[in-house]
């Protein structure tokens, strides 16, 4: 069964010529050019990725995230923004987006995204039966621990919901206690397939890990920040 993408933008000419580009590449395609017929559609029939317009009439599509996170907290979700626009960006991901893209794009780099998100939404929904072998062994680090194989993560005991791009970043500080990671090396682990994203990105993230974390411990402090070399997890 082909992969369901949404499509939630005012534009129409966007929703025409991005829909029948992803529909030659193999995808279901469910367009929505009113981002509240498009909030209970995507909450009641969820689709596997959903790519949403952040500048929208009525419900612009940071209000759609929000409510979206209520019901559906693992959907993953990109967004399209205005170019040069860095607080929408980071909004977006402060809310839970997966990725973003500024407008004007390259149909080819919104479905390499698109295609590289997947895999990792697949790879973390991935059935695995209680007698097969697990590749991926969980990961304690302290107060720390981390299934990859079921996409959990628990801080003292309490559950931390965290998007795909957010776990395999956590997974990669935490699989190395104490080594620094560059922004490089996490952007080549969390976007693969060539997929350009700048710094900013990766440090949004970072952020809004830790926020997550915090939300569970006030004294979260674990991942720690070397400036202008990178990020480490040092927690004991």
């Amino acid at each position: 069964m082909p992969a369901s993408i949404a499509l939630v933008d005012d534009d129409r000419n966007i929703l025409t010529s991005v829909s029948i580009a992803l529909q030659a590449e193999g995808f279901a395609v469910r367009i929505y050019p009113d981002s509240e017929a498009a909030l209970k559609a995507l909450t009641d029939n969820p689709p596997d990725l959903a790519v949403l317009d952040i500048k929208m009439p009525r419900l612009d599509g940071m209000e759609l995230l929000r409510r979206l996170r209520e019901k559906q907290p693992q959907l993953p979700v990109i967004f399209l923004t205005s170019k040069d626009d860095e607080l929408d960006e980071a909004l977006g991901l402060a809310l839970g987006a997966d990725d973003y893209i500024t407008k004007p794009f390259s149909q080819r780099l919104l479905i390499a995204r698109i295609r590289a998100i997947l895999r990792r939404s697949e790879a973390r929904n991935a059935i695995v039966e209680p007698d097969e072998e697990v590749s991926r062994e969980v990961i304690v680090r302290g107060r720390l621990e981390m299934d990859p194989a079921r996409h959990r993560v628990q801080w003292m005991g309490n559950e931390v919901t965290l998007t795909v791009t957010e776990f395999l970043i956590l997974e990669a500080l935490a699989a190395r206690q104490g080594f620094v990671k560059s922004r490089d090396q996490l952007m080549d682990i969390a976007y693969q397939d060539d997929v350009y994203v700048d710094d900013r990105t990766i440090d949004s993230h970072i952020k809004r890990l830790r926020r997550k974390f915090r939300v569970v411990d006030p004294e979260f402090k674990a991942i720690e920040t070397l400036y202008g070399v990178g990020y480490r997890f040092g927690e004991d």
